[in-house]
């Protein structure tokens, strides 16, 4: 029981780490550009029916040929690690990195597996406890 809430801990931790991978827009496969916070299905197919017109060149040349992509929206999404030619948008913040709040989340969920680990040990001690002891060989 015990690895299986440790194992759950590190996906968990493992996976907030993938959230923050840079994607290419002209190297990325669908489910790529799927992944990158605000872009969904549709922006994903535009992106990919433009692609096959040529390489984005640079920002300016992504916001001009994807409809739906702006000024404000690519900044977000440059924020959220999508790149074009391996380039963030100028001017926009960098990714970022996993926030206190998710480091809090982290940490609550190491000390709810260190409190389930502790129950389990309790409860097995208890067990053996009660288990009448086997009498003396003759």
């Amino acid at each position: 029981m015990f690895k299986k809430l440790l194992l759950a801990v590190a996906t968990l931790i493992a996976t907030m780490g993938f959230a923050f991978a840079q994607v290419d827009v002209n190297k990325a496969d669908a489910a790529a550009l799927d992944s990158v916070k605000g872009i969904g299905p549709a922006k994903t197919k535009a992106i990919m029916e433009e692609r096959k017109k040529g390489d984005f060149k640079d920002w300016a040349d992504l916001e001009k040929r994807v409809k739906g992509i702006g000024e404000k929206n690519a900044v977000k999404l440059s924020q959220a690690g999508l790149v074009v030619n391996g380039k963030p948008l100028d001017g926009a913040p960098a990714a970022t990195a996993p926030t206190a709040k998710a480091d809090k989340a982290t940490d609550k969920a190491a000390a709810k597996a260190d409190k389930a680990a502790a129950k389990a040990a309790k409860a097995d001690k208890a067990a053996a406890a009660s288990t009448p002891a086997a009498p003396p060989a003759k």
